[in-house]
Protein backbone atom coordinates (compact mmCIF):
# COMPACT_ATOMS: atom_id res chain seq x y z
CA UNK A 1 0.00 0.00 0.00
CA UNK A 2 0.99 3.63 -0.48
CA UNK A 3 -0.08 6.78 1.25
CA UNK A 4 0.86 10.43 0.81
CA UNK A 5 2.86 12.68 3.05
CA UNK A 6 1.65 16.27 2.59
CA UNK A 7 4.14 19.09 2.86
CA UNK A 8 2.47 21.56 5.21
CA UNK A 9 5.03 24.02 6.59
CA UNK A 10 3.97 26.47 9.25
CA UNK A 11 4.40 30.17 8.52
CA UNK A 12 5.27 32.82 11.09
CA UNK A 13 5.81 36.60 11.13
CA UNK A 14 8.74 38.40 12.73
CA UNK A 15 8.37 41.41 14.99
CA UNK A 16 8.84 44.76 13.20
CA UNK A 17 12.34 46.23 13.12
CA UNK A 18 14.00 49.13 11.27
CA UNK A 19 14.13 48.60 7.50
CA UNK A 20 17.71 48.29 6.16
CA UNK A 21 16.73 49.68 2.74
CA UNK A 22 14.31 52.58 3.28
CA UNK A 23 14.87 55.19 5.99
CA UNK A 24 12.11 55.69 8.52
CA UNK A 25 10.28 52.44 7.72
CA UNK A 26 9.85 49.18 9.59
CA UNK A 27 10.31 45.73 8.10
CA UNK A 28 8.54 42.50 8.90
CA UNK A 29 9.16 39.02 7.44
CA UNK A 30 6.97 36.03 6.74
CA UNK A 31 9.04 32.88 7.26
CA UNK A 32 9.01 29.11 7.54
CA UNK A 33 11.53 26.42 8.46
CA UNK A 34 13.47 24.67 5.71
CA UNK A 35 14.29 21.14 6.83
CA UNK A 36 13.80 17.45 6.15
CA UNK A 37 14.09 15.40 2.99
CA UNK A 38 11.67 17.70 1.16
CA UNK A 39 13.71 20.85 1.82
CA UNK A 40 14.96 21.15 -1.77
CA UNK A 41 11.45 20.84 -3.27
CA UNK A 42 10.04 23.38 -0.82
CA UNK A 43 12.91 25.78 -1.50
CA UNK A 44 12.49 25.47 -5.27
CA UNK A 45 8.75 26.07 -5.01
CA UNK A 46 8.78 29.02 -2.62
CA UNK A 47 11.74 30.70 -4.30
CA UNK A 48 9.59 30.97 -7.42
CA UNK A 49 7.11 32.89 -5.25
CA UNK A 50 9.48 35.54 -3.95
CA UNK A 51 11.02 33.76 -0.95
CA UNK A 52 14.73 33.78 -0.09
CA UNK A 53 16.84 31.41 1.98
CA UNK A 54 18.82 32.33 5.08
CA UNK A 55 20.47 29.18 6.49
CA UNK A 56 17.56 26.82 7.27
CA UNK A 57 14.82 29.44 6.97
CA UNK A 58 12.82 30.66 3.97
CA UNK A 59 11.51 34.21 4.27
CA UNK A 60 9.69 36.87 2.30
CA UNK A 61 9.18 40.53 3.32
CA UNK A 62 5.66 41.13 4.60
CA UNK A 63 5.78 44.68 5.89
CA UNK A 64 2.78 46.59 7.20
CA UNK A 65 3.78 49.91 5.58
CA UNK A 66 4.76 48.91 2.02
CA UNK A 67 5.47 46.03 -0.36
CA UNK A 68 8.55 47.54 -1.99
CA UNK A 69 10.84 44.50 -1.71
CA UNK A 70 10.36 42.72 -5.03
CA UNK A 71 12.18 39.47 -5.77
CA UNK A 72 14.29 39.84 -8.93
CA UNK A 73 15.77 37.40 -11.42
CA UNK A 74 17.55 37.60 -14.78
CA UNK A 75 16.34 35.64 -17.80
CA UNK A 76 19.61 34.08 -18.88
CA UNK A 77 18.65 33.39 -22.50
CA UNK A 78 17.62 37.01 -23.11
CA UNK A 79 20.42 38.74 -21.24
CA UNK A 80 22.79 40.98 -23.23
CA UNK A 81 25.60 42.73 -21.33
CA UNK A 82 25.83 46.47 -21.67
CA UNK A 83 29.01 48.21 -22.80
CA UNK A 84 29.92 48.88 -19.18
CA UNK A 85 29.29 45.27 -18.21
CA UNK A 86 31.42 44.00 -21.10
CA UNK A 87 34.22 46.23 -19.85
CA UNK A 88 33.83 44.79 -16.33
CA UNK A 89 34.12 41.25 -17.72
CA UNK A 90 37.24 42.19 -19.65
CA UNK A 91 38.91 43.90 -16.69
CA UNK A 92 38.27 40.94 -14.39
CA UNK A 93 39.13 38.24 -16.94
CA UNK A 94 42.33 37.42 -15.03
CA UNK A 95 40.36 36.07 -12.06
CA UNK A 96 39.91 32.31 -11.71
CA UNK A 97 36.62 30.72 -10.69
CA UNK A 98 36.54 27.80 -8.27
CA UNK A 99 33.25 26.18 -7.19
CA UNK A 100 33.42 24.34 -3.85
CA UNK A 101 31.14 22.73 -1.29
CA UNK A 102 29.61 25.11 1.29
CA UNK A 103 32.47 24.97 3.76
CA UNK A 104 33.75 28.10 5.51
CA UNK A 105 37.49 28.85 5.58
CA UNK A 106 39.71 31.29 7.44
CA UNK A 107 40.57 33.07 4.19
CA UNK A 108 36.88 33.56 3.40
CA UNK A 109 36.18 34.99 6.85
CA UNK A 110 39.18 37.34 6.65
CA UNK A 111 37.91 38.68 3.32
CA UNK A 112 34.37 38.90 4.69
CA UNK A 113 35.53 41.00 7.66
CA UNK A 114 37.52 43.35 5.41
CA UNK A 115 34.50 43.73 3.14
CA UNK A 116 32.11 44.52 6.00
CA UNK A 117 34.49 46.95 7.67
CA UNK A 118 34.97 48.87 4.42
CA UNK A 119 31.47 48.69 2.94
CA UNK A 120 28.91 47.90 5.65
CA UNK A 121 30.44 48.86 8.98
CA UNK A 122 27.04 49.98 10.32
CA UNK A 123 24.99 47.17 8.76
CA UNK A 124 23.14 44.34 10.42
CA UNK A 125 25.98 41.86 9.78
CA UNK A 126 28.77 44.10 11.11
CA UNK A 127 29.13 42.15 14.37
CA UNK A 128 29.20 38.66 12.86
CA UNK A 129 31.95 36.47 14.31
CA UNK A 130 33.64 33.47 12.74
CA UNK A 131 31.06 31.02 14.12
CA UNK A 132 28.13 33.01 12.73
CA UNK A 133 29.94 33.28 9.41
CA UNK A 134 30.47 29.53 9.34
CA UNK A 135 26.77 29.00 10.05
CA UNK A 136 25.81 31.33 7.19
CA UNK A 137 27.96 29.32 4.77
CA UNK A 138 27.50 25.78 6.03
CA UNK A 139 23.97 25.54 7.45
CA UNK A 140 22.11 24.71 4.27
CA UNK A 141 19.69 21.82 3.80
CA UNK A 142 19.69 22.22 0.00
CA UNK A 143 22.19 22.08 -2.86
CA UNK A 144 24.52 25.04 -2.33
CA UNK A 145 27.96 26.02 -3.56
CA UNK A 146 30.63 28.55 -2.65
CA UNK A 147 31.97 30.22 -5.78
CA UNK A 148 35.45 31.64 -5.16
CA UNK A 149 37.26 34.03 -7.48
CA UNK A 150 41.02 34.24 -6.98
CA UNK A 151 43.74 36.56 -8.25
CA UNK A 152 47.46 36.27 -8.83
CA UNK A 153 49.61 36.64 -5.73
CA UNK A 154 51.28 39.96 -5.04
CA UNK A 155 54.63 40.62 -3.30
CA UNK A 156 54.87 38.57 -0.11
CA UNK A 157 51.71 36.55 -0.87
CA UNK A 158 51.37 32.84 -1.56
CA UNK A 159 49.03 30.87 -3.74
CA UNK A 160 46.08 32.72 -5.26
CA UNK A 161 44.40 35.08 -2.76
CA UNK A 162 40.63 35.46 -2.74
CA UNK A 163 39.20 38.42 -4.63
CA UNK A 164 35.49 37.62 -4.38
CA UNK A 165 33.26 34.95 -2.84
CA UNK A 166 29.61 34.11 -3.55
CA UNK A 167 27.36 31.75 -1.60
CA UNK A 168 25.06 30.31 -4.26
CA UNK A 169 22.04 28.01 -4.12
CA UNK A 170 21.19 25.71 -7.02
CA UNK A 171 17.48 25.55 -7.92
CA UNK A 172 15.74 23.35 -10.45
CA UNK A 173 15.41 26.44 -12.67
CA UNK A 174 18.42 28.56 -11.84
CA UNK A 175 21.08 29.89 -9.51
CA UNK A 176 20.33 32.04 -6.49
CA UNK A 177 23.01 34.42 -5.22
CA UNK A 178 22.45 34.24 -1.47
CA UNK A 179 25.33 36.51 -0.46
CA UNK A 180 28.55 37.77 -1.99
CA UNK A 181 31.52 39.80 -0.78
CA UNK A 182 34.79 40.95 -2.27
CA UNK A 183 38.16 42.59 -1.68
CA UNK A 184 37.44 46.29 -0.96
CA UNK A 185 40.86 47.21 -2.37
CA UNK A 186 39.69 45.98 -5.78
CA UNK A 187 36.63 48.22 -5.97
CA UNK A 188 37.71 49.50 -9.40
CA UNK A 189 36.90 46.06 -10.86
CA UNK A 190 33.21 46.25 -9.81
CA UNK A 191 33.43 42.72 -8.45
CA UNK A 192 29.83 42.67 -7.24
CA UNK A 193 28.62 43.20 -10.79
CA UNK A 194 31.26 40.82 -12.12
CA UNK A 195 30.03 38.02 -9.85
CA UNK A 196 26.49 38.42 -11.21
CA UNK A 197 27.75 38.41 -14.80
CA UNK A 198 29.78 35.29 -14.17
CA UNK A 199 26.79 33.56 -12.54
CA UNK A 200 24.85 34.28 -15.73
CA UNK A 201 27.64 32.50 -17.60
CA UNK A 202 27.52 29.56 -15.16
CA UNK A 203 23.75 29.29 -15.60
CA UNK A 204 24.19 29.32 -19.38
CA UNK A 205 26.75 26.53 -19.15
CA UNK A 206 24.41 24.47 -16.94
CA UNK A 207 21.32 25.10 -19.06
CA UNK A 208 19.52 26.92 -16.23
CA UNK A 209 17.11 29.69 -17.28
CA UNK A 210 17.40 32.14 -14.37
CA UNK A 211 19.80 33.86 -11.99
CA UNK A 212 18.00 35.03 -8.84
CA UNK A 213 19.38 38.25 -7.33
CA UNK A 214 17.36 38.61 -4.15
CA UNK A 215 15.25 41.73 -3.69
CA UNK A 216 15.10 44.88 -5.75
CA UNK A 217 13.65 47.81 -3.80
CA UNK A 218 12.30 50.90 -5.60
CA UNK A 219 13.54 53.99 -3.83
CA UNK A 220 16.59 52.25 -2.33
CA UNK A 221 19.99 53.37 -3.62
CA UNK A 222 21.54 50.26 -2.05
CA UNK A 223 19.47 47.99 -4.30
CA UNK A 224 19.24 50.22 -7.37
CA UNK A 225 22.13 48.53 -9.21
CA UNK A 226 20.01 45.45 -9.92
CA UNK A 227 17.83 47.44 -12.33
CA UNK A 228 20.97 47.91 -14.46
CA UNK A 229 20.76 44.32 -15.72
CA UNK A 230 18.55 43.84 -18.74
CA UNK A 231 16.17 40.87 -19.09
CA UNK A 232 15.29 41.49 -15.42
CA UNK A 233 12.02 40.19 -14.01
CA UNK A 234 10.35 40.99 -10.68
CA UNK A 235 7.79 38.99 -8.70
CA UNK A 236 4.81 41.28 -8.24
CA UNK A 237 1.12 40.62 -7.56
CA UNK A 238 1.77 36.89 -7.53
CA UNK A 239 3.51 36.63 -10.92
CA UNK A 240 6.86 37.23 -12.59
CA UNK A 241 6.91 40.17 -14.99
CA UNK A 242 9.42 42.37 -16.79
CA UNK A 243 10.61 45.18 -14.58
CA UNK A 244 9.91 47.79 -17.27
CA UNK A 245 10.48 51.34 -16.06
CA UNK A 246 11.67 51.20 -12.42
CA UNK A 247 9.76 54.42 -11.72
CA UNK A 248 6.48 52.58 -12.38
CA UNK A 249 6.81 50.65 -9.13
CA UNK A 250 6.66 53.57 -6.71
CA UNK A 251 3.11 52.59 -5.70
CA UNK A 252 4.60 49.64 -3.84
CA UNK A 253 5.84 52.13 -1.25
CA UNK A 254 2.26 52.91 -0.17
CA UNK A 255 0.62 51.16 2.83
CA UNK A 256 -2.46 50.33 0.74
CA UNK A 257 -0.27 48.05 -1.42
CA UNK A 258 -0.05 45.53 1.43
CA UNK A 259 -2.40 42.54 1.62
CA UNK A 260 -3.35 40.98 4.99
CA UNK A 261 -1.03 38.23 6.23
CA UNK A 262 -3.77 35.59 6.05
CA UNK A 263 -4.37 36.35 2.37
CA UNK A 264 -0.66 36.23 1.62
CA UNK A 265 -0.30 32.79 3.21
CA UNK A 266 -3.46 31.47 1.52
CA UNK A 267 -2.02 32.31 -1.90
CA UNK A 268 1.28 30.43 -1.33
CA UNK A 269 1.51 27.37 -3.55
CA UNK A 270 3.18 24.39 -1.87
CA UNK A 271 4.78 21.34 -3.52
CA UNK A 272 2.43 18.48 -4.26
CA UNK A 273 2.19 15.61 -1.82
CA UNK A 274 4.66 12.78 -2.35
CA UNK A 275 3.59 9.14 -2.42
CA UNK A 276 5.72 6.83 -0.29
CA UNK A 277 5.58 3.11 0.47
CA UNK A 278 3.77 2.18 3.64
CA UNK A 279 5.77 0.05 6.07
Amino acid sequence: MRHTLPIAPQFYVTAPQPCPYLDGRMERKLFTALQGDQAQRLNDSLSKQGFRRSQNVLYRPSCAECSACLSARIRVADFKPSRTQRRILKNAAHLRRNATSPWATEDQFALFRRYLDARHADGGMADMDVFEFAAMIEETPIKSRVIEYTRAAGPGERGRPLACVALTDVFDDGLSMVYSFYDPDMIDLSLGTFAILDHIAIAQEAGLPYVYLGYWVPGSRKMGYKAGFNALEIFKHGAWQDIGDPADHRAELHPLSVDPIAEQVARISLPEARSVPRE
